[in-house]
């Protein structure tokens, strides 16, 4: 334990040492060891500390840090520490009582002062180490959303994702150096041309124009998934979703993965969750990873192999059996789940429906059978066109 802090974890913005607070200029003046990035120890002035870049990648500084354990060291970070930052990282590595935080206006903060945009009804999201992708879920008409850029190469990138997602008349308000002398706000539709002299630190402001929603309810449009014909259809998949019951935080594990549907929506209901497909077929993996990237998910494991041999080291809040249903198979997922682990298996044959009948008897759970007709043509008329009736149970182990 530590009785002082000897870490500062010091948020800086483009305005440099003038808008920071008595307290943060306090612990810079104190700091025998200031390390920072390059454009964050420029904008510092005179000072007597030892100056230090930061490295590249950005763990081995964190290992060069842990050096310095004891010795008052400040570490210069963008905006806020805790928001998209650094903070994470450090608060993660060394004990609470060995630093303290210092935080400045955040980016999101500066950018929304500037647009007139209310904080708390835009959608922050930092993409400087994400792709771009995780916006798709959120793209909506009337959605304004911040977002966090690594440079003027990913703002280019942002406006073609926008366009070729056929969103591309949505307005995009480009921030340069925001509080700084070099500050420029630029605005223009994601279709137009973005030039290529763009300062860092960049962030970009979107207002999203009419474009393909993706819903918010479990069971999308069967044509939102490209497959091979293997893929649980739209409202089987809701039937099923709301059997798994996804919870925030839950990691799903999805056996026979076909078009990755059943994953991909349980990956849509909520930012923390995430999901392990175990998917035998080498083809229908790559296709339920472009399916996954189009969607906007990218918490996603992808286990190409056979069930149960490709199930060790998975410790899953739910299941769900979508192929390969066995007893061999039923009988590993009782020995090695957790307790109040969830499980749903669905059955289409008559093979498969026994042996669901066969332990539904055995453990308990809630078994249902569903069949759906959808309307069609018979000449000049009109009749029910059954589908395969589907058993499915669902119980908590």
């Amino acid at each position: 334990m530590h009785d002082t802090p000897w870490l500062s974890i010091i948020g800086l913005g483009e305005d440099g040492p003038d808008g920071l607070s008595v307290a943060s200029r306090n612990a810079l003046a104190t700091a025998e060891i200031i390390m920072g990035p390059p454009r964050h120890l420029a904008l510092l002035g005179k000072t007597d500390a030892e100056l230090i870049e930061w490295p590249v990648p950005f763990a081995d500084g964190v290992e060069k840090l842990a050096a310095y354990r004891g010795r008052p060291v400040a570490v210069l970070v963008s905006g806020d520490p805790f928001w998209y930052g650094a903070g994470s990282v450090f608060a993660a590595r060394f004990e609470r009582s060995e630093w303290q935080s210092y935080p400045t206006q955040s980016v999101f903060s500066l950018a929304a002062s500037r647009l007139g945009w209310a904080i708390e009804k835009t959608l922050c999201i930092g993409l400087h180490a994400a792709p771009l992708t995780r916006l798709r879920p959120h793209m909506a008409q009337g959605t304004r959303a911040i977002v966090l850029l690594r440079d003027g190469d990913s703002v280019r990138e942002l406006g073609d994702y926008l366009s070729q997602s056929d969103f591309g008349l949505s307005k995009i308000h480009i921030l340069e150096a925001l509080n700084g002398p070099r500050e420029k706000i630029t605005t223009i539709e994601a279709n137009d041309e973005i030039s290529n002299q763009i300062s860092h630190p960049v962030c970009v402001g979107v207002e999203f124009a009419d474009g393909p929603e993706i819903p918010k309810s479990a069971g999308l449009e069967d044509a939102l998934f490209d497959n091979d014909g293997q893929i649980t259809k739209r409202p089987i998949r809701a039937l099923t979703l709301s059997a798994l019951a996804p919870k925030r935080g839950e990691h799903l594990l999805d056996i026979g993965g076909g078009s990755g549907s059943i994953s991909i929506e349980w990956l849509l209901s909520d930012p923390t969750t995430s999901a392990t497909i175990v998917e035998a077929n080498q083809d229908r993996a790559a296709r339920i990873r472009e399916n996954a990237n189009r969607l906007g998910v990218d918490r996603l494991n992808i286990v190409v192999g056979k069930a149960p041999i490709a199930l060790d080291g998975i410790v899953p809040n739910a299941v769900f059996i979508g192929g390969g249903l066995s007893q061999g198979l039923l009988e590993q997922l009782h020995v090695t789940l957790a307790k109040g682990t969830r499980l749903v298996a669905n059955a289409v044959t008559l093979e498969s429906e026994a042996l669901l009948v066969e332990w539904q008897s055995k453990i308990g759970g809630d078994l249902m059978r569903v069949e759906i007709s959808n309307l069609t043509s018979i000449g000049p008329k009109r009749a029910w066109d059954a589908a395969y009736p589907i058993v499915q149970w669902s119980v908590v182990l």
